[in-house]
């Protein structure tokens, strides 16, 4: 692999007697990782029915390394959303980041949408995640893995880092922000990512890390907590960030993140590093842990920092078609009357943690229990990925080792003419007791409703 001269220059005058250790890094085969969806799934479960071979990652407790053959992606328990594919070190902001039941949590940048959806499943269908990216079409991307990871206390937002924090001023428990960056710790894992280096380096990218930390700190409550990261080894782009953040938001301090044999301390280089603890971040790099390099500090907003008020969302005051309570009347998925929204035919259930709409440019405000249509109601494809198979009366469930399961991912009529246990009418189709999404079954055939941009290609 050639690297840029200046970058071994800089990452020479980093590691020092390290260097060495980490150009040889380079000859290593690169590691690849799934992380269990605990929000669907405990982790003692899934290693009951995984037909991969794992072996666990150390530092994440749901996070396990797997061999490049086993091809997870093509397997029907990834469409059920029973896990999530991630580079191992970047499982860790959102395993650091201690998120609580009823939080109100933000990501900041969070396109492709692996560490939201680890965040979501923390919350388990408590409190609300605001998810975000500032591209329109990444934000598709990320809206399509956190509803296949059936999390349904959600906002997905694509905007302006800066427009968001002046709507959210000290609005959220806990903030995430993997910020872009100039991907230095990703070289070994794609080599392509060098010539965008080249192109946009540390210089480009510090600017944007700079606005972006600031917006993150003041949409923070008192007493909140926000992790910042980056996959890159320039102290421009870390230590330094964390040094413009701390002088230009002097209510900010940082806290320790939890060990593990292998992290690195932050660089301390002055007195002013050591007044603010810069050692108290954490370094990855790919000679000392199973991953690729990355960067995290976790801080704190001290308690005594000024609060704002936010107006709660009115509770809806809909009078609900009767064709969509019949069918909850199929659902044990709680289901609050006062949560649900219909807007232009679509029906949503809205997180009371939600402030009003308006100014925003959003992609998802809740979770989208379906569609009003001439006299019925449609249920959603990401209704089906956040029930649980127990939480609806009518279902189809197959093992995976059924050829019709993945005949039904890829949009096809299932034929069912010598089975007679199933109802006519909407059913929940699972694999393994994992919904998949819903097909409506007459006469010994189910008709497939299977969202088609997600089918198995």
């Amino acid at each position: 692999m050639n690297l840029p001269q200046n970058y071994l220059d800089a990452m020479k005058e980093l590691l020092k007697e390290d260097y060495e250790d980490y150009l040889a890094s380079f000859e290593e085969k690169r590691l690849y990782g799934l992380r269990i969806n605990t929000l669907k799934i405990s982790v003692e479960d899934f290693l009951k029915i995984s037909p991969f071979e794992l072996e666990p990652i150390p530092w994440i407790e749901n996070g396990f390394y797997f061999h490049e053959e086993d091809k997870p992606a093509k397997h029907p328990y990834y469409f059920a959303g029973l896990y999530y594919i991630q580079e191992p070190s970047a499982m860790t902001p959102a395993n650091v980041l201690p998120v609580e039941d009823g939080d109100v949590v933000f990501d900041m940048c969070a396109a492709p949408g692996g560490k939201s959806t680890e965040l979501g499943a923390k919350l388990d269908r408590t409190g609300l995640l605001i998810t975000n990216d500032i591209s329109n079409s990444r934000a598709k991307a990320l809206l399509k893995n956190v509803e296949v990871f059936g999390i349904p206390n959600l906002c997905v937002l694509s905007e302006d880092p800066k427009k968001i924090a002046d709507r959210f001023t000290g609005f959220f428990d806990k903030v995430l922000i993997d910020a872009p960056c100039s991907g230095e710790g990703m070289f070994r894992k794609d080599n392509k990512l060098i010539k965008s280096w080249e192109k946009n380096g540390p210089e480009f990218y510090s600017k944007i890390q700079r606005d972006i930390v600031l917006s993150g700190a003041d949409m923070l409550k008192p007493g909140g907590k926000m992790l910042y990261s980056t996959c890159t080894f320039s102290k421009l782009e870390d230590e330094e960030t964390i040094r413009h953040l701390l002088r230009e938001r002097p209510e900010m301090h940082l806290i320790p993140i939890p060990s593990y044999e292998g992290f690195c301390p932050g660089i301390i280089e002055n007195e002013e590093d050591t007044a603010m603890q810069i050692e108290k971040c954490v370094r990855i790099f790919p000679h000392k842990m199973q991953g690729e390099g990355h960067f995290l500090a976790l801080l704190e907003k001290d308690t005594d920092a000024p609060e704002n008020y936010h107006a709660k969302r009115k509770p809806s005051t809909e009078k609900l078609p009767e064709e969509l309570l019949e069918f909850l009347s199929h659902v044990t998925f709680p289901v609050q009357k006062q949560d649900i929204f219909i807007r232009d035919s679509k029906v949503y259930q809205v997180s009371p943690e939600m402030p009003q709409e308006g100014g925003l440019r959003i992609m998802r405000n809740g979770l989208l229990l379906g569609e009003m249509k001439k006299n019925r109601f449609e249920p959603s494809q990401a209704l089906a990925m956040a029930l649980q198979m127990s939480e609806y009366d009518k279902i189809i469930n197959l093992p995976a080792s059924d050829e019709r399961v993945v005949k039904y991912l890829k949009g096809e009529t299932l034929d069912f003419e010598n089975e007679n246990d199933y109802q006519d009418g909407w059913n929940l189709f699972c694999v393994d007791g994992y919904p998949l999404g819903w097909g409506k079954y007459s006469k010994g055939a189910l008709k497939n409703k299977y969202l088609a941009g997600w089918r198995w290609q």
